[in-house]
């Protein structure tokens, strides 16, 4: 069974005062693997921010699906989805959301002190992250005092503290220079390599061309899906950049 799986999926939204309706996802439908690294791209207004704010289940579909280890997101009640949020996902986002009054160690933390989880245990697990990443001589700084790489490395710490299903990536190198998204690029790839789940929303194709499938949308429905087999990071990139030409000049027979 996969580990997550998103079956028919609709979403539409009504516009103030109940006027036109607006058809964000028309049926979106596939399934992620335990291990995988996906990445989805598509133009703006494609439906990519409303599908991840979904499988973030930081909003509802109007119809469909989504399955987390079988689990029916939609089915959680409002009470419980605020720790089930922490305890199963993992997210990275664009703008880092660290905060300033916080060191990057007790920004780390703050998932499992809300989860009210062991100092001891937050430790533990901290120390091996913190080695991957390379941040250890960084966790008694403040988010001012280090650079936009050395943030999102911190922010992707504080995601998998928590040891969660999948971990969700928001344009993670979007705030970066091309050197730093370079960095943290890597090493996306090798916490996946350890076994960590991620899916990844990315308007970069260097970014996108480092994930082992990639999945477009338009208008709402998956359009195209790439593997990477055992291609190279430039081969993904072409077969990306030929893909997004297709998807802007309309040529779908191509």
């Amino acid at each position: 069974m996969a580990l997550l799986e998103v079956n028919h999926l609709k979403k539409i939204y009504t516009t103030r005062f109940g006027g036109a309706k607006v058809e964000a996802l028309a049926d979106v439908e596939f399934s992620v693997e335990k291990g995988e690294y996906v990445a989805i791209m598509g133009e703006s207004g494609s439906g990519k921010t409303t599908l991840l704010n979904i499988l973030a289940a930081l909003d509802r579909p109007t119809g469909g699906k989504v399955l987390l280890d079988g689990t029916d997101m939609s089915a959680v009640p409002d009470s419980r989805m605020a720790a089930y949020r922490r305890d199963n996902l993992g997210f990275v986002f664009q703008d880092f959301n660290l905060l300033d009054t916080f060191s990057l160690k007790d920004n780390i933390f703050l998932p499992m002190v809300l989860a009210r989880k062991d100092y001891k245990e937050m430790e533990e697990r901290l120390k091996p992250l913190a080695r991957k990443l390379e941040i250890g001589e960084l966790l008694e700084k403040y988010p001012y005092e280090v650079s936009g790489g050395q943030k999102q490395r911190a922010a992707v710490a504080r995601a998998l503290i928590t040891r969660p299903q999948i971990l969700l990536a928001d344009e993670p190198t979007g705030a970066l220079d091309s050197r730093a998204a370079d960095g943290l690029l890597g090493m996306f790839e090798e916490i996946n390599k350890s076994g960590q789940t991620v899916f990844m929303v990315t308007h970069s194709i260097r970014a996108a061309s480092h994930a082992g499938r990639v999945l477009f949308i338009k208008d709402g429905i998956i359009f195209h899906q790439l593997y990477r087999g055992d291609g190279s990071n430039e081969e993904m990139y072409q077969k990306i950049s030929d893909t997004l030409t297709v998807l802007a000049t309309g040529r779908e027979e191509a």
